[in-house]
């Protein structure tokens, strides 16, 4: 079983580098990836009341055995339960369908601007982080301009900020202002969401050059950046596969072949736009 390194956050927990995501894995069907997952050495598992599958997660981690101190597990709020009173009962809702007392993680998922509510949300944030029932609070899908409006009206600065990044959408500029204020960055579709990436001519030669699948060498391109991913896959044979990323190291100019498929193209939505 492979030893996850982890990064720490900046109130000085620790967030492992890889972990498991649950993003369109059907509630009915979500328990045996994750059991899968945390055979394989997974402990970070990142879901999301949009997902709908809160309740199976929480059903693989409780029939896993493992610690509750061994784990880490991320939530979402969703866009329409955004607002302070709305945001704790949903905050609630999650941990109850988790199953947990606790959680680790809990970010505000869209920052939906049209709404105008993300400041008022994050302070309903900072409250369960100051009750002591949320280790860390952070955002997705936030850009500068979201998180320096959170930095101008709130207190608490996000641990984390999880936005679709993988070779043809880098945010080095968002990764930059990050690390500038102590966020960890965390990637999702880190290996582009079967739209081509693991496909590139790119991609495949250099595996076949470290005898490694391309799916590794695309994480591995993210781990050796210090991005935190959270790869999904509902295969076994994958999932294991997906963990396996830290018994090698690639090159330098491995590294930049990969950064080289820089285009700026979007799989999701663009955040400063999406009205959902």
């Amino acid at each position: 079983m492979p030893a996850v390194p982890t990064r720490s956050l900046n109130n000085g927990v620790d967030i492992p580098l890889l972990g498991f995501g649950v993003f369109q894995i059907p509630p009915d069907e979500v328990v045996a990836p994750v059991a899968t997952a945390l055979e394989a050495g997974y402990r970070l598992i990142d879901t999301a009341a949009a997902y709908r599958n809160e309740e199976g997660v929480g059903r693989a981690l409780a029939d896993s055995g493992i610690p509750r101190e061994e784990l880490f597990v991320t939530t979402k709020l969703w866009n329409e339960d955004q607002g302070y009173d709305s945001t704790l009962r949903a905050f609630d809702d999650s941990l109850a369908k988790l199953g947990l007392e606790t959680l680790d993680l809990y970010l505000i998922h869209w920052p939906s601007p049209h709404r105008g509510l993300y400041v008022e949300t994050w302070k309903a944030l900072e409250r369960v982080y100051s009750e002591g029932r949320v280790r860390a609070i952070g955002v997705s899908n936030f850009t500068q301009a979201h998180l320096q409006r959170l930095f101008d009206e709130t207190d608490v600065v996000p641990a984390a900020n999880q936005v679709e990044l993988h070779p043809e959408l880098p945010q080095d500029e968002l990764r930059a202002f990050h690390e500038e204020h102590g966020i960890v960055t965390q990637a999702w579709s880190p290996i582009g969401a079967g739209k081509g990436l693991l496909e590139h001519p790119v991609v495949t030669g250099l595996a076949t050059r470290v005898g490694r699948t391309p799916a590794q060498v695309v994480l591995r391109w993210h781990v050796q950046r210090g991005t935190v991913v959270i790869p999904k896959s509902v295969t076994p044979e994958r999932i294991r596969s997906n963990i396996e990323v830290f018994d090698f190291e690639l090159s330098d100019a491995d590294m930049a072949e990969v950064s080289g498929l820089a285009s700026g193209r979007r799989i999701g939505p663009d955040p400063d736009t999406a009205t959902f």
